[in-house]
């Protein structure tokens, strides 16, 4: 069986998820995973927020907008009077719902439910459709199978035992349509998956089920070996590792979360981003293998501010380090790339909602040096301590722009360079034309 997943812009309008069909294959054992349809999450997360400030009128407003855009997205959808009388019932049942809520308590918990309405109302009315012209398809309920613990971790195991059934209660069909993003929570509690939204939701399908691939649909033809809005000429990598993609992702390509491949990873299934624009193109395949001794892409990271304590303290003491990150830890600020020198350390940052009151610790250990405006480019590839060259032409590519910090040998994925955000561009053109 395989785990296709699209988006938001994938199911964005009736004619596009019309043409879902071009690529899911009812002849064929496939899970599909939707989206809400584009735009549909940013409006709940607008009303859910009006209602929790107990603006019951502005809420009442936004809500009534949004009930008239799936009104006419049903017309075009389902043209068969009879199917669009249940496709129509389906919108008035998630919208009188949200209607009830501007009068009644609202909490963080019904947040999490307004929020799930989008990717309830994209599959059933998909699946409706698939009825109306007669393609066979079972709805599985997310809410059914996927759960996270009390640390918000998804429970594989649990997904496999509450699915398997599910399943096999329906051997003579071949296509299933689920809900991306959503989930329970350990109380029972509708919740979301947050990181990676749907695509975590396949991988973890995937994974739960050990499916035989993976698919992400998106607008976008797989990851590319630089960021085709800033450098010209740039090419979709059609094989990468599982660490290259995760690096990748971490460090600015927006195609993936880094950590929705996680469960894919860990269970060894294919992951194959593609492209819904165009579905013969190859996409880029993620998996346990990748091509050996060679650059693969580079990606950068905005938004990054440098922090650098220098003390004679810090010569041959131990301790130190442990003592500087248990600043952050307390904070819960992460930090991305560190460097060290006998008496300094230099790190960086991009969460810097409690900076001030980090700098005060640590001034109690040195001087403190901050620099903002940062960003940090990742060249990934095949760098392992057996390859030699690579650094230096990284760095040869870039002898003209000035680097605050280099990170090699942490993995060996990637080399990553902190850079003034002003210099981001050049530093991405530069590299790109004399490495590729």
């Amino acid at each position: 069986m395989k785990i296709l997943k699209f988006g938001g812009t994938s199911v964005g309008s009736p004619e596009r998820m019309k043409k879902l069909l071009d690529i899911v294959n009812p002849t064929e054992e496939q899970i599909v995973v939707l989206s809400a349809v584009s735009g549909t999450t940013n409006s709940l997360v607008e009303i859910s927020s009006k209602l929790l400030k107990e603006e019951k009128q502005e809420a009442t407003t936004l809500i009534k907008a949004l009930h008239q855009k799936y009104n006419e997205f049903v017309i075009e959808l389902l043209p068969d009077v009879d199917f669009r009388e249940q496709g129509q019932e389906v919108v008035d049942y998630h919208f009188n719902f949200l209607a009830s809520l501007v009068n009644d308590l609202f909490t963080n918990i019904e947040d999490k439910v307004v929020l799930a309405q989008g990717e309830l109302l994209s599959t059933t009315l998909y699946h409706i459709y698939l009825k109306s012209i007669g393609v066979p398809s079972v709805l599985l309920p997310a809410l059914d199978f996927m759960k996270i613990d009390e640390d918000n971790e998804p429970d594989i195991p649990f997904t496999t035992k509450h699915l398997t059934p599910l399943l096999e209660r329906h051997k003579d069909n071949k296509l299933f349509i689920t809900q991306g993003f959503i989930c329970r929570n350990s109380f029972g509690e509708v919740d979301n998956l947050r990181r990676g939204g749907s695509d975590y939701t396949a991988s973890l399908l995937g994974a739960a089920i050990l499916a035989e691939e993976v698919q992400i649909w998106t607008d976008i033809d797989g990851m590319h070996n630089n960021d085709p809005r800033i450098v010209k000429g740039t090419k979709p990598i059609s094989h990468l590792s599982f660490d290259e993609a995760a690096e990748l992702a971490y460090f600015g390509a927006k195609i993936l979360h880094p950590q929705s491949v996680f469960p894919a990873q860990k269970y060894k299934i294919p992951v194959r981003l593609l492209n819904t624009m165009e579905p013969k193109a190859l996409g880029t395949v993620i998996s346990t293998e990748s091509e050996k001794g060679k650059i693969k892409s580079i990606a950068a990271k905005d938004g990054i501010t440098a922090i650098k304590i220098q003390s004679s303290r810090m010569l041959l003491a131990y301790g130190f380090l442990r003592r500087i990150f248990e600043i952050f830890e307390r904070y819960k600020t992460p930090i991305d790339m560190i460097t060290t020198s006998e008496v300094a350390v230099s790190l960086t940052i991009d969460f810097t909602d409690n900076l001030d009151e980090i700098v005060k610790e640590l001034n109690s250990f040195g001087s403190v040096e901050i620099d903002r405006d940062q960003s940090i480019v990742c060249v990934v590839g095949d760098f392992g301590a057996e390859k030699h060259g690579y650094a230096a032409k990284v760095l040869d590519s870039i002898k003209h722009i000035p680097v605050r910090m280099i990170s090699y040998g942490g993995s060996a994925y990637n080399i990553s360079l902190l850079v003034g955000t002003e210099n981001k561009v050049e530093a991405l053109r530069s590299l790109h034309d004399r490495i590729f």
